[in-house]
Formats: structure tokens, sequence, C-alpha cells
């Protein structure tokens, strides 16, 4: 390949690969930013190092510890380049991404959510509640909606958010709202 001894080609493919994954590493957020490829996942710069780096490094000991033919080689590499790819596109990159986006949520969100009060909440000021998610745990200042006071350890029920402040009322699981 190119007079290079197929070994050669295979390091150097395997050696900037391995360098411009480093340098995506540190750079993905920018080039996320300018390059949008969430219409092409499977083109996502991830995949496509990921592909030149197993290519090359199975591609180098194929050709070290066997004797096939380079052409057999070749296919071996791209092939098993392949199988990890996908593997790793549907096993990895999919489930993290829709991970990413179950982590996040706005204060709409918790409106009519239960919490604990973990710091009491005073008739005219503000407390604390702890609010139990599935991506953990989260606490927010409350104060109390009839201006009561609500004590440690009490359930109370998130009737709206105010800047970032939960307007909170006693949870009471006998009162049947209409």
């Amino acid at each position: 390949m190119f007079s290079h001894s197929p070994e050669v080609v295979y390091g150097w493919v395997l050696v900037v690969s391995a360098l411009l994954t480093v340098l995506y590493f540190f750079f993905s957020d920018v080039l996320d930013g300018l390059f949008d490829v969430a219409d092409h996942p499977l083109f996502s710069p991830q995949l496509v190092l990921s592909f030149f780096i197993v290519g090359s490094a199975v591609g180098l000991l194929a050709e070290w510890y066997t004797d096939w033919a380079s052409s057999l080689v070749l296919w071996l590499a791209i092939g098993a380049a392949l199988v990890v790819v996908l593997l790793l596109h549907f096993f990895v990159f999919l489930p993290l991404r829709s991970a990413e986006a179950s982590l996040g949520y706005t204060d709409a969100d918790l409106e009519g959510t239960l919490a604990k009060v973990i710091i009491p909440v005073p008739p005219d000021g503000f407390g604390e509640i702890l609010i139990s998610r599935k991506s953990g745990a989260v606490a927010k200042p409350a104060k109390s909606l009839h201006r009561e006071e609500i004590a440690a350890g009490e359930e109370v029920v998130i009737v709206q958010m105010e800047n970032g402040i939960a307007v909170v009322e006693r949870h009471d699981p006998y009162q049947l709202s209409i």
C-alpha cells in the first residue's frame, strides 16, 4: 500500500486516530456545536474514530501474528471494526444519549411532586425540602402556600415553583381534589 508495508500503514492509522481521539475528547463540545451530527448518529466522530482505531489495531495484529494475505487481513479489520462500532453505537452511545436526556428537569416538572421537609418551613419564611427523583435527590428552598408552619419530616406537595423556590402545602393522602 502506497509503497509502505501494511504494518506501517496500520500503525500510522492507529497513531493518528488515537491522537485525534484525544483531541476530540478535549474539544468535543466545540466540534459538536460546529458540526450537527444529530441527523446521522452513525457518523459521529466517536464512532468514526473508533472504527479506525479498531480496524487498524486488528489489521496490525493480524499482519504481525498471521501469515494471511494482506487483502484478507484488510477485510478482517474492516469487518471487526464494523462489528465493534455497531456494538458501541447500540449498547453504549444510544443508552448514554437517552440517559443524558432524562437527567434534566424544569421547575414546571416539579409541580405536583411529593417532597419531604428537611428544614422546617416557618409561616413567613423559607425552609428546605428534599425531592426524590429517579436520577437522585434534589434539595430546594420552600415556603408555605397558606403561611403555616410545616415541621421537618412532614410530607408536602409542591403547588408551584416561583423563581426556584417551591411553594408547598401539607400532603394529605386522604383528601380528594376535584
